[in-house]
């Protein structure tokens, strides 16, 4: 019964804004100092909230930066599904994808930090990450590249698991440069998902769709 209270407890404060004061906080925080070097002091004061107010909600600085990444990445995944559902073309469906990938990450900075580089300082964050969310965004990636493949728009002979992966790696790469690079940080990150996508294009889509 306890463990039932404190579950309920939990599952409404998630909802609050308090909340989520403290996740964009904790990515704020992180982005600027690295995981390692921040405080949960210093989360804290950048929510507006009393110390121990956050080991209300978490039991350390590790599971609140997993779940502000989770909050960020259902928040992705709920619109993608959104998206992608109004969109008939395999082909634009990809568009869509790193679209939305990129801009989610070009908007905010902070979170494009902590997503290309904190996450990946880690063993266990990136293998938590990877074992969990990264599955549900390659499995949607996979539902497009079938389609596409059922619909004899795409090789039939396209290993889907190999595509997905070079999808995956080539926006994510992006993502990197543009975090890494003073000169391409005004840049709007989006602008540049139609020319990843027409370049995998190229080697998924049937040899009748470009005349080769």
């Amino acid at each position: 019964m306890k463990r039932s209270s404190e579950t309920t407890a939990k599952a409404t404060a998630a909802g609050s804004d308090k909340y989520q004061r403290i996740l964009d906080a904790a990515i704020e925080v992180i982005a600027e100092k690295g995981f390692f070097h921040s405080r949960v002091s210093e989360i804290a004061d950048r929510a507006g909230v009393a110390d121990g107010t956050i080991y209300l909600y978490f039991k350390n600085k590790d599971e609140l930066l997993m779940a502000a990444i989770d909050s960020a990445f259902h928040g992705f995944i709920g619109r993608a599904r959104t998206e992608l559902s109004k969109v008939a073309d395999p082909r634009e469906k990809l568009r869509k994808m790193a679209f939305l990938h990129l801009q989610a990450l070009g908007s905010n900075r902070n979170m494009a930090i902590v997503f290309q580089t904190e996450l990946r300082h880690s063993a266990k964050f990136l293998a938590q990450f990877s074992h969990s969310l990264l599955v549900e965004y390659f499995d949607l990636i996979k539902g497009v590249l079938r389609e596409g493949q059922e619909a004899g728009v795409f090789r039939a002979e396209l290993p889907v698991k190999i595509a997905v992966n070079c999808f995956f790696g080539a926006v994510d790469e992006m993502v990197t440069s543009w975090i890494l690079s003073d000169r391409d940080r005004d840049y709007p990150l989006s602008n540049l998902a139609d020319v990843i996508v027409d370049i995998l294009l190229k080697g998924m889509e049937t040899s009748a769709k470009h005349g080769s």
